[in-house]
């Protein structure tokens, strides 16, 4: 009988073709207009910090961390945060999620943003980034405009433009 318990491990590129294929279940084909996909595109995640979720051997949950400069603050977008549609309830989001900040606040990183609901995100530590002090490139809600300091008062004095930051796929 297989065994069916959940793995979370980091990424690897040899994960990146069953997470898009996990991605497209989830979010479908308009994915690739939202805002913090395009400051992610053709960036490579920090693998380090990103994990995929397996039950067995079949992929149900990734997320993705990726460098990113909020004004001339190095920083990590978290995201996009997939968790294929059977398995939404059960704790799998939440997890991978714990599993990148951890990561990254032991790799001495200090501050990650993302786009998403505050509901959700609030219970894992994220707050909503204060109205102006950080431009998106592209449309986003900015009461989906959510930060998390690693350190405290790492978001002190952060403002400016968000930007593709780290290295090229």
């Amino acid at each position: 009988m297989a065994d069916l318990s959940l793995t979370l491990r980091p990424q690897t590129p040899a994960d990146s073709a069953a997470i898009e294929k996990l991605e497209e279940r989830a979010f479908g084909p308009g994915r690739f207009a939202r805002s913090a996909y395009r400051l992610r595109e053709g960036r490579e995640p920090d693998y380090d910090l990103s994990f995929v979720a397996r039950v067995g051997t079949l992929l149900v949950g990734a997320n993705r961390m990726t460098p990113i400069l909020c004004g001339d603050c190095p920083a990590l977008l978290l995201g996009p945060l997939t968790v294929d549609p059977p398995f939404r309830l059960s704790g799998i989001g939440e997890e991978l999620v714990k599993c990148s900040l951890n990561a990254a606040r032991a790799a001495g990183h200090k501050l990650v943003l993302l786009v998403g609901d505050m509901p959700y995100y609030g219970k894992l530590g994220f707050m909503p980034v204060p109205p102006g002090r950080l431009v998106f490139a592209g449309p986003v809600d900015p009461e989906r405009l959510l930060y998390c300091e690693l350190v405290k008062g790492a978001f002190e004095g952060v403002e400016g433009r968000v930007r593709r930051g780290g290295r090229k796929a």
